[in-house]
C-alpha cells in the first residue's frame, strides 16, 4: 500500500513584539457623584454601592505572559522535536491539540527535509485579541493573525494541573474571518456546550461533523448548513471509492471518539455562539481478497505504528472544529483540521 499524502501542520507560534499586540483589558467600573453619608442616604436606606469590577478567569497582562510562554517553548519543541521536544512541549500543551502534535512529531521522520525544515521554522501571532471569561470558568480565548498566512487562528489556554496550557487550536483560510466574540465590562461571555442554540447544542456538533464522513451528510450531517468546509470535509465520504486504495480495498469511514471531549463556546456579537469542538473519526480499509490471504502494506506513517502487513488497516484521526451557531439557523463549521494518530 502506498503512502497516502500528508502535509505536516506548522505550529502556528509567534514571537511578536509588544508592541504588535491588541491586548482586550477589562474594564474598570467608579462610582460616580459625591456627598456625605447622610446624603447617601434615602428614608433611612443606604444607596447601593457602586458594582464591583468583574473578576475574569485570567487577567489580560498575565494571559499574555502565558501566550508568550507557550510561543518559545513551542517554537523550540518544533525545532529540536523527539523526546525531548515532546517534553517541553508538555510544559505548556495539552487537550486535543496535543494530540495532534504528538503525532506530528511521531510522524516527522517520514517527511522530507524540506517539510521538517518547514515545521520548526517559527510562524509569529499578531494582532492578538484575548477573550476572558468570568472567574468561574479555567481557560480564555486568543485570536491572532498567523503572520505568514495572513490568516486568522482561535487558541484555547485551559488550566491543566494548576497552569495555563494551550488545550485547543484551530485556523481559518484567508478567506474566512472568525466572528466578532462578544465583550461586556472587559470579559466574554462562555455557554454552557449543552446549550440548544437554534438547531444544535455545541456538544452537538462533532456528532453531526463526523457524519459528513461517514455517511455523506445523510443523517445528522442534514442539521449543519452547507459552506465551504462542510463540503471540503464530505469529500472524505464521497472520494472514497475513487481513491487508489479502493482498487483493492473496502474503504469506509466511521465516527470517532474525541480523546479530549472538552467543547469551548463563547457568546457572539451579534447574538449567536462560537464554538471550538473535537472531533474524530477512523478510515477502515480491508482488502478485497482476505479471505484468500491478501494483505495491505501500510504506508510511511501508518508503518510508524504498526509496519505489519495485514488484512485489515483502521487509521484514527483526532481533529477540531469551528463552528458559529445562529438561534435562527442551522451552525455553520467555518474550518477544521485533523492528524491521524494511530494506525493499527
Amino acid at each position: 500500500m502506498t503512502s497516502r499524502p500528508h502535509t505536516p501542520r506548522r505550529r502556528q507560534t509567534t514571537l511578536a513584539a509588544a508592541a504588535m499586540l491588541s491586548v482586550t483589558t477589562a474594564a474598570v467600573l467608579t462610582a460616580c457623584g459625591a456627598g456625605s453619608e447622610e446624603d447617601a442616604q434615602t428614608n433611612g436606606v443606604a444607596k447601593a454601592s457602586a458594582s464591583p469590577t468583574p473578576a475574569g478567569a485570567i487577567t489580560a497582562a498575565e494571559a499574555e505572559k502565558v501566550v508568550d510562554a507557550f510561543e518559545k517553548a513551542n517554537n523550540e519543541a518544533n525545532r529540536i522535536r523527539g523526546a525531548e521536544g515532546e517534553e517541553l512541549l508538555g510544559t505548556v500543551e495539552a487537550g486535543q491539540v496535543h494530540e495532534q502534535s504528538e503525532a506530528d512529531y511521531e510522524q516527522s521522520k517520514t517527511w522530507s527535509k524540506a517539510e521538517q525544515k518547514g515545521y520548526g521554522k517559527p510562524l509569529f501571532y499578531t494582532a492578538r485579541k484575548y477573550y476572558i471569561p468570568h472567574a468561574d470558568q479555567s481557560w480564555f480565548a486568543v485570536t491572532a493573525t498567523v503572520s505568514e498566512t495572513k490568516s486568522q487562528g482561535l487558541m484555547i489556554f485551559g488550566k491543566v494541573g494548576g497552569r495555563f496550557k494551550m488545550v485547543a487550536a484551530v485556523y481559518a483560510d484567508k478567506k474566512t474571518a472568525i466572528p466578532e466574540i462578544a465583550v461586556d465590562g472587559g470579559l466574554a461571555s462562555a455557554v454552557a456546550p449543552s446549550k440548544r442554540v437554534g438547531t444544535l447544542a455545541p456538544n452537538q456538533l462533532a456528532d453531526a461533523f463526523e457524519d459528513l464522513a461517514e455517511t455523506g451528510g445523510k443523517k445528522t450531517g442534514q442539521q449543519l448548513a452547507p459552506t465551504k468546509a462542510t463540503k471540503e470535509f464530505t469529500t472524505r465520504y464521497t472520494d472514497r471509492t475513487k481513491a487508489k486504495e479502493a482498487s483493492f480495498a473496502t474503504v469506509k469511514h466511521f465516527d470517532g471518539k474525541p480523546a479530549h471531549p472538552q467543547v469551548y463556546a463563547l457568546r457572539l456579537a451579534d447574538g449567536g455562539v462560537l464554538a471550538l469542538f473535537p472531533s474524530a473519526y477512523t478510515i477502515e480499509y480491508l482488502h478485497k481478497r482476505f479471505m484468500n490471504g491478501g494483505r495491505i502494506i501500510p504506508g510511511p506513517a501508518e508503518a510508524v505504528y504498526n509496519a505489519e502487513q495485514r488484512p485489515l488497516i483502521t487509521d484514527e484521526y483526532q481533529g477540531q472544529a469551528l463552528a458559529a451557531l445562529t438561534p435562527t439557523g442551522k451552525p455553520q463549521v467555518l474550518t477544521h483540521r485533523y492528524t491521524m494518530v494511530n494506525s493499527r
